[in-house]
């Protein structure tokens, strides 16, 4: 039985903004489970609101793509350096790692050099790409916890101990105000179609697909008469960096801090960034257009990987293309305005997409995810 007295330090790592959001509500979780709990590591605002210790903040370090990695990667190895000596002289109790692969399972052979036990929560997308990595995570993770169900099968057959908790954005993901009141809260226009622009959480993506976005809403209103648009402003991110490269815009464009489900919500559709707020899309059940651009090298190196035929998870776990995908080269402003005039004209196809996009939740468990790898990870903990 764990002794409740003694306080027990637990090294959390992630790299990016949706890692820290769930692991934020992890934190939160095993704190309800059990006192006299130290956390401390790499993450973000979320994080740090948990009561995290951060010791490197995720803004300083969120890049994407191949190419883009190579760049950072001196300030990569010096953050890397210094939590693995954290694992050396600190010793904690457990190592919980979100998401963030390629830094990840790198401070996991380190971790089980010092005999660390490592908690792996939201797992790597090995059935999208490097199933090579199985016999890796294998040697060096102690447990997994998938928020997928597909994902389980996988980690079985090739010997993992894996659970399967849920997706906790079921829980996380909640609208606080009617669309009617978000509107009004917005500044918009009740009587406008409403077009939200959802460029990422990284300002790496932010600079290569904002633009086209732009370009696009100004197509469309030479079509369109009665569209607005609006730019939630993910965390991390500042404001005066998205209204600079708003500046060149010939229409008007809102900009709101957060707020991003009610924009989502609030919005007849959306123009999204692949990531998180795809999926966090689909929940909210609010057609999308998904857009990706990356550095050529790091496309035609992730093309030659990736062995899923899209890279949207709404049409993963549907296992169909539900909703238009324009990556790279297709990622033009043209192509958006047109995958969006299809949405605003043809009424049977978009009602389509909300139909299958209403039928996703119903594929991701029940909600209490966070709960369920809390109590894992407290069990993990020595008596």
């Amino acid at each position: 039985m764990l002794d409740k007295t003694k306080t027990r330090k637990i090294l959390v790592v992630t790299g990016e903004a949706s890692g820290d959001l769930h692991a934020s509500h992890l934190v939160t979780a095993m704190r309800a489970c059990t006192q006299h709990l130290e956390f401390y590591g790499m993450g973000g605002e979320k994080l740090r609101a948990a009561g995290m210790r951060i010791v490197f903040d995720i803004a300083q370090l969120s890049v994407m793509g191949i190419t883009e990695v190579i760049r950072h990667l001196g300030k990569l190895y010096r953050v890397f350096s210094s939590l693995k000596s954290s694992l050396k002289h600190d010793r904690p109790d457990l190592l919980i790692l979100v998401d963030y692969p390629d830094f990840n399972l790198r401070l996991a052979k380190a971790a089980k050099k010092y005999s660390i036990p490592v908690l792996y929560y939201i797992s790597p997308q090995v059935w999208a790409w490097r199933t090579s990595r199985l016999k890796q995570i294998g040697d060096l993770v102690t447990k997994m916890i998938v928020v997928f169900p597909f994902e389980l099968p996988l980690y079985e057959k090739a010997g993992i101990d894996a659970s399967f908790v849920g997706h906790p954005l079921l829980d996380i993901l909640t609208v606080t105000r009617p669309k009617e009141e978000s509107t009004g809260h917005f500044g918009l226009d009740e009587h406008k179609t409403t077009i939200g622009l959802l460029p990422g959480s990284r300002l790496s993506e932010v600079k290569k697909l904002l633009p086209p976005m732009i370009e696009a809403a100004q197509h469309l209103t030479e079509h369109f008469s009665n569209l607005q648009f609006i730019v939630p402003i993910a965390p991390g991110l500042q404001k005066k960096e998205i209204e600079q490269l708003l500046e060149r815009a010939t229409v008007p464009i809102t900009t709101v801090s957060d707020s991003i489900y009610e924009v989502i919500d609030s919005s007849y559709l959306v123009i999204v960034a692949s990531g998180t707020a795809t999926l966090e899309t689909a929940l909210l059940a609010t057609p999308m257009v998904i857009v990706y651009k990356m550095s050529p090298l790091s496309y035609l190196i992730g093309k030659a990987l990736v062995k899923v035929p899209y890279i949207g998870m709404a049409n993963i776990i549907a296992g169909k293309r539900v909703v238009p995908e324009l990556i790279q080269g297709e990622a033009t402003a043209g192509n958006i305005a047109a995958a969006v005039t299809r949405m605003l004209k043809d009424t049977r196809y978009y009602q389509n997409i909300c139909e299958e996009l209403a039928s996703i939740r119903k594929k991701l468990g029940e909600p209490g995810a966070s709960k369920r790898a809390a109590q894992i990870a407290v069990n993990m903990l020595s008596p």
